[in-house]
């Protein structure tokens, strides 16, 4: 009960209120493609609640955990044979899912195992980093070979994912990573470098290269060219791979600025695919208008700011790389799923935290959460623009 008394209001009233935003949502997205598929339009509903009580069971576990048991040498090789296993099971044996062979199916359920590499790479991380703080600090070269190994099963577990293929699993694995290992004091020169010279190749990847492969057949036919196609150029694909792009502009146009009442979207009827997954931010942009999205993005702006304000007071570099890592992981899945929607970037598959329709999501979501809980709560209080030091709670 004393955990429940310290726990940090400034998350967790923003992540109970984007989650019931998120039942919400979904069931108004799904309700009316269930019903004219034959199936109760309760169905998602039901299966998305589950999803939330659950994912606050999760977190209420975890704030409730000593966080040193996650740094268990024995417990982070287990979680990383675990995973390693059932993504090679799934490069080989996946059956795909617009065009990526990254669930697991058990029962009636779909699991997404890249959803908690996020997890296990932030905890193992964190631990990794922190044990040779002292190595890389006095000599870099020295602290790359005390590295090796976990950021060989990294690149590994990485690359698996991007092979499925996804790259937005693997996009956002990479970048909770590279933030990590800045924050720990890595050259943010050749960072910086790396990172440019990565952008730059995408950019020519995509407007250079691509449209010459757009004649090779089995390229042109793959899920993932066509995502780019349908990037790149919309409207020019509007009744094949860019209706997707295309319904999402139509159903944030009709949206507005107050949007059109809760439940009236037009597009959600069977002309927007994925209204309750990937697009259902333009679902939600169409019903509650663009004041509607700026206040879900402002709940979710508290929770990173006050997740990255964690990092920097709290005097333990293990809890403030998890920080760090989990800010990552809400800040770039955000961008990912949003940047889709309004044709930003590419679309990835990436859901919105909290608010799209998945398990798997709410699941690693609601354990980040609780760690951050868990971190905090350890502290006393930090008020939300103070610089004041903390101190940690006997």
């Amino acid at each position: 009960m004393s955990h429940i008394k310290k726990i940090d209001y400034f998350i967790f009233i923003p992540y109970i209120i984007l989650c019931v935003i998120g039942v919400i949502m979904v069931y108004s997205a799904s309700a009316n493609i269930n019903a004219q598929n034959g199936g109760s339009p309760f169905g998602y509903f039901i299966k998305q609640l589950s999803f939330a009580l659950i994912g606050f069971i999760l977190v209420m576990i975890v704030t409730s955990l000593n966080i040193k048991k996650l740094r268990s040498p024995m417990l982070l090789k287990v979680f990383g044979i675990i995973l390693g296993i059932i993504l090679l099971y799934l490069l080989f044996f996946g059956s795909k899912i617009n065009g990526a062979a990254g669930w697991v199916h058990v029962g009636g359920l779909s699991i997404q195992p890249s959803e908690f590499t996020k997890f296990y790479l932030i905890i193992l991380l964190a631990d990794a980093i922190t044990k040779n703080q002292s190595t890389l600090l006095d000599s870099p070269k020295s602290w790359w070979k005390e590295m090796e190994k976990p950021l060989i099963i990294t690149i590994v577990i990485i690359g698996l994912i991007f092979l499925q293929p996804d790259t937005g699993g693997a996009a956002i694995n990479f970048m909770i990573v590279f933030i990590m290992l800045m924050a720990s004091g890595f050259s943010s020169k050749k960072a910086l470098a790396g990172i440019s010279a990565f952008f730059v190749a995408m950019i020519f990847l995509i407007y250079k290269v691509l449209p010459l492969l757009s004649g090779i057949k089995r390229f042109a036919n793959s899920y993932q060219f066509q995502r780019i196609i349908a990037f790149t150029q919309p409207f020019s694909h509007a009744k094949t791979s860019g209706t997707q792009l295309v319904n999402s502009y139509y159903a944030i146009s009709n949206g507005g600025l107050f949007g059109v009442g809760l439940g009236n979207s037009v597009q959600k009827t069977g002309y927007l695919p994925e209204p309750n997954t990937d697009f259902i931010m333009a679902v939600l942009t169409e019903e509650l208008g663009a004041i509607g999205t700026f206040c879900v993005i402002v709940l979710l702006a508290i929770i990173i700011l006050r997740t990255i304000q964690l990092g920097v007071k709290v005097d333990d570099p293990y809890q403030s790389l998890i920080c760090y890592g989990v800010a990552t992981y809400l800040t770039i899945q955000a961008l990912f799923n949003f940047g889709g929607v309004v044709g930003l970037l590419p679309i990835t598959g990436v859901t919105f935290p909290f608010i799209s329709y998945g398990g798997s999501s709410m699941f690693a979501l609601a354990l980040c959460i609780g760690l951050v809980l868990n971190i905090s709560r350890r502290h006393s209080e930090i008020p939300l623009l103070n610089s004041a030091a903390s101190e940690e709670v006997k």
